[in-house]
């Protein structure tokens, strides 16, 4: 699989949104001043291979209890973003064992209404170019004249992979927000004040979903926060990060 790891402290595994790691990098090294980072590029993305047999977010979700039992991490933060915090929310409902705390930052995959109601965007019916007007606050439009072909290609895997995983039903698991939730210390949603892709409603429903979770929104920021207004984000994580208990001698 395709891993980016640097730093020292606590483990903090970051989980990307749906078009990839690479433009988190600048975030990540921020952390890394602080946590002994790990962000993988989830299977299918990246450079990381697909299994045949993987198509559901649950798929991933396993995946990632392998990872964290293979790669000895205990006493992690686990961070996940959009997509990333879906496959978050998944894991920690199946085994909280090596994690001691969960940011979930506008977080998809829950279903809190009615079958009618659309509580997430539909982020596959929007032109590509044109997802800049649900993802950030400013709503710019996407660029993608000065990237080169292989981040192109990169960018188009994430594409399809992230289709794969999250078509149908859209965006979501309806038996997550169902699941008993997660047996954990702390958790903690936050959510960009002006996301368009899930609002700050869902986003308090989300962390009401779990007992005890902190709810939290990120000024200036829309879905994407970690890019948007990394500080503020780092800031929301470091502080969290201070209710923990140390990490085990």
């Amino acid at each position: 699989m395709s891993l980016w790891r640097q730093g020292s402290g606590r483990p903090l595994v970051f989980l990307h949104p749906g078009d990839g790691v690479d433009g988190t990098l600048p975030l990540m090294n921020r952390l890394a001043e602080t946590y002994q980072v790990f962000a993988p590029s989830h299977p299918g993305f990246g450079g990381s291979d697909l299994p045949a047999n993987y198509t559901t977010v649950d798929d991933l979700a396993y995946f990632y209890l392998d990872f964290l039992k293979q790669n000895a991490i205990a006493d992690a933060v686990l961070v996940g973003v959009s997509f990333g915090a879906w496959i978050a929310a998944e894991i920690a409902v199946k085994c909280t064992h090596r994690i001691a705390g969960l940011v979930l930052a506008d977080a998809l995959g829950a279903k809190f209404g009615d079958p009618l109601t659309r509580e997430i965007a539909d982020l596959f019916s929007v032109p590509q170019y044109d997802l800049g007007r649900l993802l950030f606050a400013d709503g710019h439009k996407l660029d993608y004249s000065d990237q080169t072909d292989e981040a192109l290609l990169r960018l188009a895997r994430n594409h399809a992979s992230f289709g794969l995983f999250g078509w149908s039903p859209t965006l979501h698991n309806p038996k997550l927000g169902r699941r008993p939730a997660p047996d954990r210390r702390a958790d903690l949603a936050a959510v960009g004040e002006q996301d368009r892709v899930v609002p700050p409603d869902y986003g308090r429903r989300f962390a009401a979903a779990i007992p005890g979770a902190q709810f939290q929104l990120i000024e200036g920021a829309g879905h994407y926060p970690q890019q948007e207004q990394p500080e503020r984000f780092i800031a929301a994580i470091d502080a969290f990060v201070a209710t923990l208990p140390p990490v085990a001698g």
